[in-house]
């Protein structure tokens, strides 16, 4: 049977694709550029340098807390499931300035087990928290495939210590609170009474008593709250829970709902630590569920918060929440959005109320904004030039220094063919960044002279990723291994390779040793990288990738 042209240039595309040679290829990465686009903030400038953006960590960024050290310090910390390092470390004196300083879990022990765990298993929802007692730092939160555990440490800029673990803390989530009067908790969420769920969703938080002295919680388990503060109404994932001391009262606060369009932030008041709590009336304090999903520049799936106070006494929150396209798809995932705090009549602390919108723009008083604030429309441009990776990159699961090198040739990026691919539960030669914008412009220049594939991957997980790659003469975009288009590019000197995005549609074109830019493939669906599509708990990054 003699096959069609088409037929057989798609054939010929994958098996080039697909076949391994006995020495693997090497990938020569010169730059990567990074540019976003987005309209809202062409169309909204800032009034002044004391506004900001919200988000103002736009991207993947999820489930934030904060802390200050009384000293006007503050450091808020997100989650990474199995990217590697964990817990990116972001220190501002005013709220507004943001600069990332490190991340919390750089070494092998702090990120054990992560081979074999799935995109959205790993590190979830750390608690970063101050105690004033032994001036030290603490971090806590769940490797879902070790347990719960926290690192601590007398300088943020610095080393953590190595994982100490909390094998009688069971659920997720766990979080610290320190008292005024040197006492210490743990408080997280588990399971129902008994283990006897009574529904899908029926969760408790509970509290136990931690000892700094021996690093060990100690003393009976409290269940704080059953279900939810509506319990008749069968509230669903109460979780996330934080403790705080205010004006003598001690505040309980948990996200309910689920992390999609039904999040919620609740809150609780008692005279104890230890309860009993009350619920507020009107709860909840934080939700954007009920409002209509056709308003214009919707925030959505809003929930999941941290309070903070300043030195001049205000408190302020930051939450995790989701700017949709449309029907609910978006690529970047659950970004970190920051809200002053209001106060009832009664006392309990709240964000919003009735039809109110989570602001996309905020005023902080006393704050200047400077010219390297993390939000808004940016452009970056990374030449490797530095001896090791900027505070941006990622990689699954470990490390992957065995697949990449910065030293092989200066003001490169050398990524090695590795046949572990994007679709296995391992560590591929995949470094990437995440997505912050909507529309956006990412290229990057590679000479590449076969012995594999390589190029730029677009990752949402495991079975959601388009990859743009070349074998040193046929350039390809598949969508996981189902090929898309390809071209025969001849042997080239650089290949650019360019993806781009309105928020809906990705396009990707390349340049052919500096000559004009040619489209290969336009108008392919964003949608296939949403949460709503792939679910899951990260957004979508985009990177260089090599595969043999």
């Amino acid at each position: 049977m003699k096959l069609s042209p088409a037929i057989s240039i798609l054939l010929a595309a994958t098996a080039a694709l697909s076949c391994s040679t006995d020495e693997k290829g090497k990938a020569v990465f010169d730059y990567f550029e990074y540019a976003g686009n987005d309209t809202f903030y062409l169309e909204h400038p800032l009034p002044d340098e004391s506004w900001v953006y919200n988000p103002i960590l736009p991207g993947w960024y999820s489930d934030p807390s904060i802390c200050t050290n009384g000293e006007g310090d503050y450091f808020l910390a997100t989650s990474t499931f199995v990217y590697y390092p964990g817990v990116p470390l972001f220190h501002s004196r005013d709220l507004v300035n943001w600069k990332q300083i490190g991340n919390v879990l750089t070494s092998d022990a702090q990120m054990a087990g992560m081979e074999g765990q799935g995109v959205s298993g790993g590190i979830f929802a750390p608690d970063i928290k101050y105690n004033p007692a032994n001036k030290t730092y603490y971090m806590t939160t769940i490797n879902v495939g070790t347990g719960n555990f926290f690192v601590k440490t007398t300088d943020p800029w610095g080393e953590w210590s190595e994982p100490i673990a909390l094998p009688e803390v069971h659920g997720i989530d766990p979080s610290f609170f320190f008292d005024e009067d040197g006492r210490a908790y743990i408080v997280n969420n588990d399971d129902a009474p008994d283990g006897k769920p009574e529904y899908d969703g029926h969760r408790t938080i509970r509290i136990r008593e931690f000892d700094t002295a021996t690093d060990k919680v100690c003393g009976e388990e409290i269940i704080l709250l059953n279900k939810g503060v509506r319990p008749e109404e069968k509230p669903i994932w109460i979780e996330g829970p934080h403790i705080y001391k205010i004006n003598g009262k001690y505040f309980l606060m948990a996200a309910e709902g689920g992390t999609s369009v039904e999040h919620s932030e609740v809150i609780l008041r008692a005279d104890s630590p230890m309860g009993p709590y009350t619920p507020w009336k009107g709860n909840p304090i934080l939700t954007q569920r009920h409002l209509d999903a056709n308003r214009d520049n919707p925030v959505t799936c809003a929930g999941h918060a941290d309070l903070v106070q300043t030195p001049e006494g205000d408190w302020w929150a930051v939450f995790l929440a989701c700017r949709p396209t449309h029907d609910d798809h978006e690529n970047l995932g659950r970004e970190t959005f920051l809200m002053p705090v209001r106060w009832s009549q009664d006392g309990f602390p709240y964000l919003t109320e009735g039809e109110q919108t989570v602001p996309p723009i905020v005023k902080v008083n006393g704050a200047a904004r400077g010219e390297s604030v993390t939000f808004g429309n940016f452009r970056v441009r990374d030449e490797f030039n530095s001896d090791k990776l900027g505070l941006e990159w990622m990689t699954l699961r470990s490390g992957a220094e065995h697949l990449y090198s910065l030293d092989e040739k200066k003001g490169s990026l050398t990524l090695n063919c590795s046949p572990v691919k994007a679709s296995d539960k391992s560590t591929p030669a995949l470094i990437a960044r995440r997505l912050q914008h909507h529309s956006f412009r990412a290229s990057t220049g590679m000479s590449f002279d076969g012995g594999g594939s390589a190029g730029m991957i677009l990752f949402k997980d495991e079975t959601h990723h388009y990859s743009f790659l070349s074998d040193g003469e046929i350039l390809s975009v598949l969508k996981e291994d189902t090929l898309l288009a390809s071209v025969n590019t001849g042997s080239y000197k650089q290949l650019d390779l360019i993806i781009s995005s309105d928020g809906r549609q990705f396009q990707f074109a390349y340049k052919l040793d500096g000559n004009q830019e040619t489209v290969l493939l336009n108008n392919v669906s964003a949608e296939h990288l949403s949460t709503k599509t792939a679910g899951g708990f990260t957004g979508t990054t985009i990177g260089i990738y090599a595969t043999d």
